[in-house]
């Protein structure tokens, strides 16, 4: 049985020529599973972009530009990156229209960002400046180790406590969001992974990038979840 989910992407300006441009990697990691992804632009009203969560399963927050910190009171920092305020505004809607629907929820690195800013967290707008450490997390060519909350739902997803990951990020998790818990830490301390408390519907948040490696434990649990009723954990 397969289901439809609602996936979110960025534009991208392709020759003078603007696009809506979601990397293929999310695609074929979904199908993977048997799910088919339906691209929602970035362009939309965000009411008439949640309407689409009529005729879902399920939601993918996926990676791209920085989120806007004036959407959790702060002042831009000196090194924030690209922002889509439009984008911003229809994933805020699209998070909040899929926890009314009880609708299971993948965020993949800018969305855990916009998920914890979603639920009241704020985000460190660039780490090596804001939160210098001994790793680097914006190399795109490294992998970092990562460490699990035993008994967390990414615990039962991944089934692992201790796994290597490619997080490339800048900005990542300040103040994590009141209804959110932290299961997943680099060893710097930076939160890599969050979900809401147990009992609630299937929310995994990730910092990593879990649709470029082999491994698709994250995705056949995503599937796994939007095929049972309201997706509860």
């Amino acid at each position: 049985m397969s289901g439809v989910v609602l996936v979110t992407a960025p534009l991208r300006t392709d020759a003078g020529r603007e696009r809506v441009a979601l990397n293929t990697a999310y695609v074929r990691a979904l199908a993977r599973t048997g799910l088919v992804p339906l691209v929602v632009p970035p362009i939309l009203d965000p009411e008439r972009a949640c309407a689409a969560l009529d005729r879902v399963h399920g939601v993918v927050l996926t990676g791209g530009e920085d989120v806007d910190p004036a959407r959790y009171g702060a002042p831009p920092h000196a090194k924030l990156g690209e922002i889509d305020v439009a984008r911003d505004a229809v994933e805020l809607a699209l998070i909040a229209g899929a926890r009314a629907r009880r609708l299971p929820i993948l965020a993949i690195c800018r969305g855990i960002q916009i998920l914890n800013v979603a639920l009241g967290g704020t985000l460190y707008q660039d780490l090596a400046s804001e939160r210098p450490g001994e790793i680097d997390h914006a190399d795109t060519q490294s992998r970092h180790p990562l460490r699990v909350a035993a008994g967390s739902l990414l615990h039962r997803t991944i089934a692992t406590l201790e796994t290597t990951v490619n997080s490339r990020h800048h900005q990542a998790i300040r103040d994590l969001a009141p209804s959110l818990r932290a299961t997943a830490w680099a060893p710097d301390g930076v939160i890599e992974g969050a979900e809401p408390p147990d009992g609630e519907p299937w929310m995994l948040a990730v910092q990593w990038h879990p649709e470029d490696d082999v491994e698709g434990a994250l995705f056949r649990g995503f599937a796994e979840a939007v095929r049972q009723p309201q997706g509860v954990a």
